[in-house]
């Protein structure tokens, strides 16, 4: 298979690690693997088709990268905006010391950007009123039955994630055989109906990009946002409603833990970069307390 490649120099200090910790859906992700040898591998389904790109950081921060597959060319454009190079942080302003000595302690943290909507918005779709341990494990059987195998000379399991087609193909015994239950399969199937369309937000970004999102039913204002997030790196998309995200920036800001309202109100300072908040906490380790049992993990493949 053809092989693209590409050198790339950022002017920043480059963690890719953190920076596309919000692209890695759990340590078995089929779809993102940081390997022994320093590559990360990343796949997707692009404008010009399916794709893998591998890439390395060399010691003088030179990144430099391959790809295969008929959206080879794609990705290796998309290099810089999926690294951060996209990201602008001018005017952001720490209100809170905690913020920042984060900022001051992570200098290499950035948005990452994929450019797409469709491979952001399963998974994002996937992981809707569940843990994150059932989403993660319907995510890997969806792309391991349904997702293509990677293009290229890959790692062993590397799998390109499951196309519009792909998902509107799948029966009803398949859906409960990989734990995904009616609501969040009847989601998909709208989207993969529309996802055309719904590539059109990455161009619209910032509020009108997640409102186009939004027209899907079933696809509320936190995963739009997660979407958002990934596909542009929407600086100012908050996840309201998130199980996690109000504690986490409840106790880190102001000690306490926070319902959505409370949340707005203390990250309405950081307009138009609220995100960017959630992120610095998140990638300083900051978590919610547990007072309790871990929310129960449901299997729908038992149901």
């Amino acid at each position: 298979m053809p092989e693209l490649s590409r050198c790339w120099r950022p002017a920043y200090p480059l963690d890719a690690v953190t920076v596309l910790s919000p692209l890695r859906r759990g340590r078995g992700d089929p779809c993102l693997r940081h390997d022994d040898g320093g590559r990360t591998w990343v796949t997707g389904n692009t404008s010009e088709g399916p794709g893998t790109l591998v890439f390395r950081v060399c010691g003088d921060g030179t990144v430099e990268a391959r790809a295969w597959g008929d959206g080879a060319q794609v990705l290796l454009d998309g290099l810089p905006d999926l690294l951060g190079a996209a990201d602008d942080d001018s005017g952001f302003v720490a209100h809170h010391d905690v913020v920042a000595r984060a900022r001051r302690r992570l200098p290499s943290l950035r948005l990452t950007s994929t450019g797409r909507v469709w491979d952001a918005l399963v998974p994002a779709v996937l992981e809707q009123k569940v843990t994150r341990y059932e989403a993660h494990r319907s995510w890997r059987e969806l792309c391991r039955w349904f997702g293509a195998p990677a293009p290229g000379p890959v790692p062993e399991g590397l799998r390109i994630p499951p196309t519009p087609a792909a998902i509107l193909s799948i029966s009803d015994w398949q859906w409960h055989r990989a734990g995904v239950d009616l609501r969040r399969r009847s989601t998909l199937v709208v989207a993969a109906r529309v996802a055309h369309r719904l590539e059109e937000a990455v161009a619209l970004r910032g509020e009108r990009g997640r409102a186009l999102l939004r027209a899907v039913p079933g696809v509320g204002v936190w995963t739009a946002a997660e979407v958002a997030q990934r596909a542009w790196g929407d600086a100012d998309a908050v996840s309201f409603s998130d199980f996690h995200v109000p504690s986490i920036v409840g106790y880190a800001l102001v000690g306490r833990a926070l319902d959505d309202e409370g949340l707005a109100e203390v990250l309405a300072p950081y307009a138009p970069q609220r995100q960017r908040v959630v992120r610095y906490l998140q990638a300083m380790g900051y978590s919610r307390p547990r007072f309790a049992p871990r929310y129960p993990v449901r299997d729908y493949r038992a149901i």
